[in-house]
């Protein structure tokens, strides 16, 4: 689902009860008069419990995403990979970060290195 302006559930729930409070005092002030509990009623009863309840199936409620390539467990070469096609790397960075997990990995990798490193570059 894509939105404008998408945010977690709770942080929807807190911007909803900021903005019922806010509105209804500044109508309370202004004399609103049943424009005052109206409001009240609506932000704190009916919207509160409406964005907490549904969650993510509503369009302001960004989709909570447990992919993130930073906390995945995976092959840390394929991740430094997609940092730099995503571009979070330069070139420089990228094989600087390359030539560290190569050198940090066992002997029976380290053998190779030089050929690994080669066929890493050339599949960027």
């Amino acid at each position: 689902m894509s939105s404008l302006f998408p945010m977690g559930k709770w942080r929807l729930v807190g911007t909803i009860a900021i903005l019922s409070f806010g509105f209804t005092s500044m109508a309370a002030i202004l004399g609103g008069g049943t424009l005052v509990p109206a409001l009240f009623v609506f932000g704190v009863f009916i919207l509160m419990p409406l964005v907490a309840l549904l969650g993510e199936d509503l369009p302001l409620v960004a989709e909570s995403t447990d992919d993130d390539p930073e906390t995945v467990d995976g092959d840390p070469v394929e991740l430094l990979r997609e940092r730099y096609a995503r571009g979070d790397l330069s070139k420089e960075e990228f094989e600087a970060r390359l030539d560290r997990l190569l050198e940090t990995e066992d002997l029976s990798a380290a053998e190779s290195t030089d050929t690994e490193r080669e066929l890493l570059l050339d599949e960027e």
